[in-house]
């Protein structure tokens, strides 16, 4: 059929099985070839097609609550809610959003892109629902991997407490972005091979109903030999005991299951877990064989191949050069022992973890644990290397501030995608860590200008034994400067000047440093001169240097790929007030009060006003004219 024609998923109502396969097949097809194009969460939504058709057959959206955990298995739910004509757009500057987005579609009634929120969201909805005494169903799609964060452990014990009316569909297909570790996923291994269950323990019941009882001795015998066979067939019985009604494991392919078993569910009260099994990447070979994650959201890519569409010499990811230099220093230093929230290949750790596989520890989608083991790892005398996206340690801030820095231990967290990091939008941008960090005592905050100085920023990082220090790092590709072999320590605290002026100073780090250098470059030609510091210390600042410039009255400008609000420039503000500075003329330049949507990096700039020209007209403004002569 023509996906583009469709508005809303009500004709899958009427729709033969054999309709509905070859319906997957096209929507299989239209995705491998949109995302081929665009990039995008390619493996999690070829995954999920015939489960989408299957709820959205089944229920009725947006009346009935779908709720898509993490969301980047939502694209099918969008192709079927009227969205396919706009799939051209996706993760693209005011684009098709890569995650639910609410003003988008009625039919998207939660925002996320990060995982393990989905439960608790659908229990404030079903409570909501019975307050107002309304009859909607409540359906939370959960994968296994998700399954593993606390929040969502949490909501399931509250959920099976209250016995609220709820189906919550658990994606199993064995992997989230990498492959899942913990207990929780040995014990869905267990359920994958029960078969199932519920049926079985359904047909034994009504068999031990037509025996009649003598007294209530058989009666009792006979639950006694249903729990026997409960404990049997799905060890631990996990989900059950903490109040669920199990049903499967079931093909996720199969609509003949998924439409027989949604409908027992339906009927069923209180919680119901639907367990069902899918492929990641079904229908397209690349993403179905894929072992470590790489299929989970990509980059455009070549259909016929699989290979991916880049360029054919690019510098190192600055994840690969930070990874790579704590490796190297792991070699000689037995205390270093890295630590990810189930981000081992996002953060470029494989060879970490080949090498020393007893001291790298992928924890699952478990922020605050990782980060709270770093904690505990510290007292020891070990040097924890904790690599967490800067968008995913905001899950992590309470530890952060009650184990690590308040016990002033010796955590090296690396704040990866730090900065814009574009297609996926509000939900990923990296741009708080810095105002949630520097008012925290104890912690050091540091930016590299460049890889070179990014691997001597790891060593200092490593030889660091006062406390906490973070060191931020972007998205993408570094510049291809030459490296240094011997790795050097950089005095914590201190910036240098790479650009001398007499005029004006600029303050700046890490990726908008070349923006400063291009604008002190073209307001040369002005007769402006103007200093441009790399201040890669971002707590503590340079007090020397900073004594220095507002002593000799110029004129600052700061700028940082990260909000303003208690951010590197409000630093700089709160040490001229602390300082008696009365007469200093500051300047800022950073992310406004306001989430940024999705687009190109550089796309993003140029909205909230952040290019080489927006940084010569503010220093225009701030240097008299008179200066100019």
């Amino acid at each position: 059929m023509d996906l583009l024609s469709i508005k809303d998923p009500k004709f899958l109502k009427n729709m033969s099985i054999a309709e509905l396969d070859k319906l997957s097949q096209e929507i299989r097809q239209f995705l491998i070839e949109k995302l081929s194009k665009t990039g995008g969460h390619i493996g999690p939504n070829l995954g999920v097609v015939e489960l989408t058709i299957a709820l959205h057959r089944e229920f009725n959206s947006p009346k009935d609550k779908l709720i898509w955990d993490v969301g980047h298995q939502s694209y099918v739910h969008k192709i079927l809610t009227g969205r396919a004509c706009e799939f051209d757009t996706l993760r693209q500057y005011k684009g098709l959003c890569g995650f639910p987005k609410r003003i988008e579609s009625d039919h998207d009634v939660w925002e996320t892109g990060h995982s393990s929120t989905s439960l608790s969201a659908a229990m404030g909805m079903a409570v909501a629902r019975d307050v107002k005494g309304t009859k909607e169903f409540v359906i939370p799609i959960i994968g296994d991997g998700a399954l593993t964060g606390g929040m969502a452990l949490e909501a399931l014990n509250h959920i099976g407490h209250e016995k609220k009316d709820m189906i919550v569909i658990l994606n199993d297909n064995e992997m989230s972005i990498a492959p899942n570790v913990g207990a929780l996923h040995s014990v869905l291994a267990r359920l994958r091979t029960a078969g199932k269950y519920n049926w079985v323990k359904d047909e034994l019941e009504l068999l031990l109903k037509r025996i009649p009882a003598v007294g209530g001795k058989l009666a009792a015998t006979a639950e006694r030999v249903k729990d026997s066979l409960k404990y049997l067939l799905v060890s631990g019985v996990f989900f059950e005991e903490l109040g669920f009604t199990y049903l499967g494991p079931i093909d996720g392919h199969n609509f003949e299951d998924l439409f027989e078993t949604l409908e027992y569910a339906k009927k069923t009260k209180g919680p119901v877990l639907v367990h069902v099994i899918t492929k990641k990447g079904k229908g397209y070979t690349p993403a179905e064989t894929d072992k470590i994650g790489t299929w989970h959201g990509t980059g455009p890519y070549k259909i016929e191949t699989g290979d991916f569409v880049k360029p054919e010499s690019a510098p190192p990811a600055w994840s690969a050069v930070i990874s790579e230099t704590v490796r190297k220093l792991a070699k000689d230093d037995k205390r270093i022992v890295a630590i990810t929230p189930a981000m081992p290949v996002g953060s470029k750790l494989e060879k970490f973890a080949k090498e020393f596989p007893e001291r790298m520890y992928d924890v699952g989608i478990a922020e605050q644990h990782a980060t709270t083991m770093a904690a505990g790892l510290a007292t020891q005398g070990m040097k924890p290397f904790l690599a967490i996206y800067s968008t995913f340690l905001q899950r992590a801030y309470d530890q952060v501030v009650h184990d690590v820095c308040r016990q002033n231990l010796n955590v090296f967290i690396g704040i990866d995608r730090s900065g814009l990091v574009g297609a996926d939008g509000e939900t990923h941008q990296g741009v708080f860590d810095i105002a949630f960090l520097r008012h925290i005592p104890n912690m050091v905050i540091m930016m590299p200008k460049d890889e070179n100085e990014g691997q001597h920023m790891v060593n200092t990082a490593i030889h660091y034994d006062d406390g906490p220090i973070a060191l931020r790092y972007a998205r993408g590709n570094g510049l291809g400067v030459e490296m240094d072999e011997v790795l050097k320590l950089i005095p914590i605290g201190s910036w240098e000047i790479l650009k001398p002026g007499t005029d004006a100073v600029i303050l700046t780090f890490g990726t908008t440093i070349s923006m400063a250098l291009e604008a002190a470059e073209l307001l040369e030609k002005e007769d402006i001169s103007v200093r441009v510091v790399n201040a890669r210390f971002i707590k503590p600042l340079d007090n020397d240097m900073m004594h220095q410039i507002l002593g000799s009255n110029l004129p600052v400008l700061t700028i940082e790929e990260s909000v303003l609000m208690g951010g590197f420039g409000s630093a700089v503000l709160e040490f001229a007030n602390d300082h008696d500075y009365q007469n200093a003329k500051i300047d800022r330049m950073g992310i406004p009060d306001q989430f940024i949507e999705h687009g190109s990096v550089n796309e993003l700039l140029r909205e909230i006003g952040m290019t080489t020209e927006n940084v010569v007209e503010r220093v225009q403004k701030l240097v008299p004219k008179k200066k100019r002569v």
